[in-house]
Formats: structure tokens, C-alpha cells, sequence
């Protein structure tokens, strides 16, 4: 039976990735960041545990707990825990941003980096990392979250050289607008950190919000696709003999990969100011 470790299970893509590995028979470890959330997975079946990524003794006592469980092996890990932090970068503050890679970055290196020599010593794993379009190019008040994402595209491209020829295969998934509670947990992180009132932006950021609320109550943004999506992707990822580097979800992704390569810069620019 082939083993993996999910982070960001309480809901969307982490849950439904769980659920759809569990039922195609594999070991699932689904985590969570809040202890309520780990009861209720407990409750549906999994084999859970908590992981909070902002917290290092979090991250430890879960590597410890998944390879208790498994005689010190694991097959694969799924990093799909992130948040996005909304705003224009003038008014994301340093703690805003740092908040943002605590979570989306450093954690989940920390997580991978702890399993690694367990991969080496075994000589097989995947790790596949859920990244997003926009690892792929900017859009105007994300700013906090494209940097987050692109950071974990450039670490993971070098993990890709640097374990070249080891057993260990490395991917990312790219998903664009996926039908998850990914705003409604943004606008929380956006009223946390950001002043709106005082902001120059403040139009702009109202006219957000509406659109935020317009999409929760359409079942989506534009284009937006199930989480079941994702889950194809990642099985392609854990089962193909030569998985591939990049796996885009929507139609927003395929577009923005093509454009970015085909447009000169000004050109896309304009594009992406207006999406």
C-alpha cells in the first residue's frame, strides 16, 4: 500500500485529494491545522493528525507521528496547505508578508526537507507541490500570494536538479480558480492585515469584495473547476512512470503559460491588469 502525507486537509483540494487516494487505495495521512478539523477527518476515516505549517514543533510532531506509523517510510507528500493574502503591495505590511510565506513557504519546506533523507534512504518518493497560475504570472493586488508561489516554483525547480537521477520525482500542480473556501478564507487574511478605509485603493478593494461575494454565491469565479480536477492531476503525478514537472488545471492557466510565452511583455501586461 502506498503511503502519503496531505497537509491542508479540513477542506477543497486537500480534502478531496484525500478522499479520492483513500477510495484508489491508498495510505492517506490528512492533516489539518486546527484540532477540530483533525477530529472531523478522524470521524470520516482518515488516519490524521495536526500540522500547523506556521508552527516548526507542529511540522516535527507530525513527520514523527506519519513514520511511527509506517516503520520510517513514506511514499509520497502532497503540500497543498496555503492561504492568499489579498491587497496591493503598498499596504501589505512586513508582518502581512511574512505571515504569508510562514505558511506557503517556510513551512512547507521545513516539512519537505525533514522527509527528504527518508526518500534518499529508501531510494523512491514524489513530492508534489500545489502551486497555482499565479506561480506562473502576477495579477494586480496578489501581489503577497504571487510571490509566495513563485518562491515555491524556484525552490522546487532546484530540488528538481539537485535530486536529479536520485528515484525521487518532483511536481507542481498549477491550478487556476478551483471551487474551494480559497476567498473566504482571503478576505479573512485581507481584514486582518489590510487598512481599507485609509488606503488609496479603497474603491478598488470594495469592488473586490463585491466580486468575492458575487463568486461565493455563483459557486465560483469564471472558469472555476471542481477540486476533483486537482485530484486527477495529483494521481497522474504519484502513478505515471515519468511524471511531469508541471501540471496545469483550468483553462486560465493553459491560457496565461501559453500567453506568457508567445506575448511580449507589454502586451501581457495589459492582459493581466485588466483579468
Amino acid at each position: 500500500m502506498k503511503t502519503i502525507l496531505i497537509t491542508g486537509c479540513s477542506s477543497g483540494i486537500g480534502q478531496c485529494v484525500a478522499h479520492g487516494l483513500k477510495k484508489r487505495g491508498y495510505r492517506v495521512f490528512a492533516t489539518a491545522r486546527q484540532h477540530k478539523d483533525v477530529g472531523i477527518l478522524q470521524q470520516n476515516g482518515f488516519e490524521s493528525c495536526q500540522l500547523d505549517l506556521d508552527d516548526s514543533l507542529s511540522i516535527h510532531h507530525a513527520v514523527d507521528w506519519v513514520l511511527a506509523q509506517t516503520g520510517g517510510t513514506l511514499y509520497a507528500l502532497f503540500n497543498n496547505g496555503a492561504y492568499g493574502q489579498p491587497g496591493a503591495v503598498e499596504d501589505i505590511s512586513r508582518a502581512a508578508l511574512r505571515a504569508q510565506f510562514e505558511t506557503n513557504l517556510f513551512g512547507t519546506h521545513e516539512l519537505t526537507c525533514l522527509l527528504l533523507p527518508v526518500m534518499r534512504r529508501q531510494g523512491y518518493g514524489r513530492i508534489i507541490q500545489n502551486s497555482s497560475v499565479l506561480g506562473l504570472v502576477a495579477l494586480p493586488y496578489r501581489g503577497a500570494y504571487v510571490a509566495s508561489k513563485f518562491a515555491l516554483e524556484g525552490l522546487t525547480d532546484t530540488l528538481r536538479l539537485e535530486w536529479r537521477n536520485s528515484g525521487i520525482h518532483f511536481s507542481l500542480i498549477e491550478p487556476g480558480p478551483i471551487q474551494t473556501a480559497f476567498r473566504k478564507n482571503a478576505t479573512q487574511a485581507f481584514h486582518r492585515y489590510v487598512e481599507i478605509q485609509t488606503s488609496v485603493h479603497q474603491k478598488i478593494y470594495l469592488a473586490m469584495e463585491e466580486a468575492f461575494r458575487q463568486q461565493a454565491q455563483q459557486g465560483g469565479a469564471r472558469f472555476s473547476m471542481p477540486p476533483e480536477a486537482v485530484l486527477g492531476k495529483v494521481i497522474h503525478a504519484l502513478e505515471s512512470r515519468h511524471p511531469r514537472v508541471h501540471y496545469g488545471v483550468t483553462l486560465p492557466t493553459h491560457l496565461f503559460s501559453v500567453l506568457r510565452r508567445i506575448l511580449p511583455r507589454g502586451i501581457l501586461d495589459i492582459i493581466l491588469a485588466r483579468a
